[in-house]
């Protein structure tokens, strides 16, 4: 399973590369935003730090919901950089886009899906990945686990190469989680990665080790 952090923060990215963990990194117009980072011009400078960090796929948002306009955005953040992935939402004009991006050999990234419904449409149009919303899904009380679950079990029916990657991942345990129920792909902050990290056993046992160690060596 591939871990992708999700931020536009540049300091947080390089500490996930540096943890020897990171695929790659998925971003919005929200985490600009909080970074600061307004304007065409620097948010396209941005992508290209971004992608000068990071050797895997860099999932870069449209912010058109018209065909021709989700077309033209999505092919100039394609050429910053060849490990931008578009990232394009799940409406009628996204999918007809998604399949013009496919034809086109440029790699998009199916955002906003909260049903089976819509993934059987993305991976139809082409899309590369598909970003089902867990976290959004369970705020609703429904179980998004169980939507990875479903996609998973229709994608490999179907022979679909699309790669599922779950979003809005709130905790360590959910990177679990939706690794066990077929997701390829996580993307989720930097510290639900590192609490991966975390048991009280390990801490436990680390300073046993070390009193022994001083023990012994006086």
């Amino acid at each position: 399973m591939k871990f992708f952090v999700d931020t536009a923060n540049l300091d947080q990215i390089k500490e996930a590369r540096d943890l020897g963990v990171l695929d790659g990194v998925t971003t919005n117009p929200s985490l600009m935003a909080r970074e600061g980072v307004t304007g065409k011009d620097a948010i396209y400078a941005h992508y290209k730090a971004i992608c000068d960090i990071v050797d895997g796929d860099v999932s870069a948002e449209v912010i058109s919901t018209d065909f021709e306009g989700i077309v033209a955005e999505g092919t100039a953040l394609s050429e910053i950089a060849p490990n931008i992935v578009v990232k394009v939402p799940m409406i009628k004009e996204g999918v007809k886009a998604l399949r013009y991006f496919s034809d086109h050999d440029i790699r998009t990234n199916c955002t906003l899906v909260f049903s089976a419904g819509q993934a059987l449409l993305a991976a139809k149009a082409g899309a590369t990945y598909l970003s089902p919303f867990i976290g959004r899904i369970n705020d609703l009380n429904w179980d998004g686990m169980q939507l990875i679950h479903e996609i998973a079990e229709l994608y490999a029916i179907q022979g679909f190469e699309t790669e599922i990657l779950a979003a809005s991942i709130r905790t360590s345990r959910d990177i679990v989680e939706a690794g066990k129920a077929g997701a390829d792909v996580v993307t989720c902050p930097l510290d639900s990665i590192l609490g991966l990290l975390k048991h009280p056993l390990t801490d436990i046992g680390l300073e046993k080790f070390l009193a022994d160690h001083r023990a012994a060596n006086g």
